[in-house]
């Protein structure tokens, strides 16, 4: 408490703290939005790079002179050549995919009728684990693989949305998060409805803003209301919303916020795989440790209240690894000595590129090569190959296919 002496003494042009944060927030908003003008006029919207015919090819999973005698006999998309150069927009990179499926089904790895929906919900709650850039960049190469994909992002601080290009407090308006399609009142509406396309082809966007707070808030609220009918449990409502849209997905990629609440435990329970973060360094494992004893005891509750927590797959995932740092490679090496095949073999190394692509809110897929140092982009893109290709030879074990 502050005594009316100090009160008294305090200076006349002091402001309170709350006008002084939403002050900035207005400025850093505006700004934010001036720098998105400029990356991307005259609409301020991004758009994706088109491939070179040696990047198509790798891609599709071809030779690049199959790709080149396609394009001269003129069979499928042709594309537009650059400065002497044939280059492929991904929309013609999916329709080559189709092209050759004539003669070879798995060219388009879409799920098959019998084949379930992958939910994949990327978590951890302690900040800075690097969630995010695991969530899009896996959303990003499924969708470069040709999977159809959709990235929920389910972090009120909408990190992944602003990656796709948008700002959360300009470009989302009221209900048009995931909450729009989990509350409990009148105002829910179809997820179909609020499902965005991206300049991404095969990759559709859920984004996030402050709004998904309002479930943290309504949760209780409507528990504490025993007479309510809540259409559901709580932690029921995220995987009706995706199944409503699964006929349209092979998988979903969710983007879990920073906290174990009710939108963490809900999306958790929709989830066919789980995708843990973990910074190798002993303060966020110790964190980390809170984190799985506390998720533990929550759905276990969950679970007996009926919740499926049946999971085709779990795993663990290091990332901003830092391959010469010792004391990250002892806590590694504890954490495969402690959780075995769990923790997945490639680990996400800490990288200049990604910082670089950042920048311009891009990730290294998006990034051209040209636009950074050509060995650190390589090294960056190795490295999240390798760990989205595991989780792709998951996905398929789960399907009940061969892995690539």
């Amino acid at each position: 408490m502050i005594s009316n002496e100090a009160e008294k003494n305090r200076p006349s042009d002091a402001i309170s703290f709350d006008e002084t944060i939403w002050s900035d927030s207005q400025a850093l908003g505006s700004q934010l939005q001036v720098l998105r003008e400029r990356l991307f006029p005259p609409e301020a919207k991004k758009g994706l790079r088109s491939f070179s015919t040696a990047e198509t090819a790798k891609l599709i999973g071809v030779t690049e002179s199959y790709i080149r005698n396609l394009a001269t006999d003129e069979e499928g998309p042709v594309p537009e050549k650059q400065n002497g150069r044939r280059r492929y927009t991904l929309e013609q990179i999916h329709a080559l995919r189709h092209h050759l499926s004539k003669g070879k089904a798995s060219y388009v790895p879409a799920r098959k009728s019998n084949e379930h929906l992958q939910v994949i919900a990327v978590t951890n709650f302690k900040g800075g684990s690097g969630k995010t850039t695991t969530a899009t960049h896996l959303a990003q190469f499924l969708a470069l693989r040709g999977y159809r994909v959709l990235a929920v992002d389910l972090d009120p601080q909408a990190s992944m949305s602003a990656l796709f290009g948008y700002q959360p407090e300009f470009d989302v308006a009221d209900n048009q998060t995931l909450y729009g399609a989990i509350r409990y009142d009148e105002e829910r509406q179809p997820l179909g409805d609020i499902v965005r396309q991206t300049y991404f082809a095969g990759l559709d966007l859920v984004p996030g803003n402050l709004e998904l707070h309002e479930f943290e808030h309504d949760t209780p609220r409507i528990l504490a209301d025993q007479d309510r009918d809540t259409d559901g449990f709580f932690f029921m409502r995220v995987a009706a919303a995706l199944e409503s849209v699964a006929d349209n997905y092979d998988v979903v990629v969710i983007d879990c916020p920073p906290q174990l609440g009710f939108l963490t435990m809900s999306a958790l329970c929709a989830s066919t795989g789980v995708l843990i973060t973990i910074h190798p360094q002993m303060l966020d494992v110790a964190s980390m440790n809170q984190f799985l004893a506390m998720t533990s005891q929550l759905l276990s509750v969950v679970r007996n209240a009926g919740g499926d927590l049946q999971y085709d797959w779990m795993r663990y995932l290091i990332t901003r690894h830092e391959p010469n740092d010792g004391p990250q490679n002892q806590i590694v090496a504890f954490l495969r000595n402690l959780f075995g095949e769990r923790v997945l073999t490639p680990m996400m190394v800490k990288s200049t590129a990604i910082s670089d692509a950042g920048l311009s809110k891009q990730t290294v897929y998006e990034a051209p090569r040209e636009s950074m140092h050509r060995q650190t982009y390589d090294r960056a893109v190795e490295s999240m190959d390798a760990v989205n290709g595991d989780v792709e030879r998951l996905i398929l074990q789960a399907w009940g296919r061969a892995s690539k």
